[in-house]
């Protein structure tokens, strides 16, 4: 490991950031490296302009991936190597502004009759029935349920921070019969793998599956069901 990079990568845990975000930036700033064969200190801001350009026009990825690129080449050359530029030096990629996909309450309804297995279902009315995104439900211990007070305690969400999700009756009345069938001892919704929780991999198919089988025509994800919350709220 370069000495730059180590040092990136201990700014980044000093700055908490997850650890998802370090192993992209590390791996942007990768690719970044190898696009010019040279060591990022001996690069300039030309050379970020013109690998936004190549990968935009050559590579032809999506705003959202150019920004992910540029977020890491901002941290490394702002932050790291305290270069004397300003954020204007980084320009981001316009996105398109569209409008989410979401479903009717008809739609819903048919989505979760075609869920068989039992934790997936009370995960994915989960995620409907209180907003949350999947791997903030996937990673709920039994714990985080305040029945009392109707509330969902969220650890570490989006941003690293703690929040709480509201915690309907009726949702409560889901989760309690879910829990009185499994009754799992700490995640909420655990894995066949000791001590782990249900993987966000797995979910996301399950979810694949249900529209499917609804006949759903619209192309639905887990945030499907997030955007829905929002919408039918």
């Amino acid at each position: 490991m370069t000495p730059l990079r180590q040092r990136m990568i201990d700014d980044m845990q000093l700055r908490n950031l997850a650890t998802s975000t370090q192993k992209h930036y590390i791996a942007c700033v990768a690719g970044f490296a190898r696009h010019f064969g040279k060591n990022p200190a001996d690069l300039d801001i030309e050379a970020i302009r013109q690998f936004q350009l190549y990968l935009l026009n050559q590579r032809k990825l999506t705003p959202e991936a150019v920004n992910l690129y540029v977020s890491a080449i901002k941290f490394l050359y702002l932050t790291t190597l305290k270069m004397p530029w300003t954020k204007e030096y980084f320009p981001r990629a316009r996105r398109p502004r569209r409008l989410p996909v979401v479903l009717s309450q008809q739609e819903v309804q048919a989505f979760f009759d075609h869920i068989p297995n039992l934790q997936y279902r009370a995960a994915l009315m989960l995620c409907y029935g209180a907003g949350l995104r999947i791997s903030e439900a996937v990673a709920l211990k039994v714990s985080d349920i305040d029945s009392e007070r109707g509330l969902i305690r969220i650890e570490q969400g989006k941003g690293q921070k703690d929040r709480y999700a509201m915690l309907s009756p009726r949702l409560l009345q889901v989760l309690r019969r879910y829990w009185y069938v499994l009754r799992p001892p700490d995640y909420l919704f655990p894995s066949w793998r000791k001590a782990q929780h249900l993987s966000t991999t797995a979910l996301q198919l399950a979810c694949h599956a249900a529209a499917a089988r609804a006949g759903i025509a619209k192309r639905v994800t887990v945030h499907t069901l997030r955007h829905s919350f929002a919408t039918h709220l």
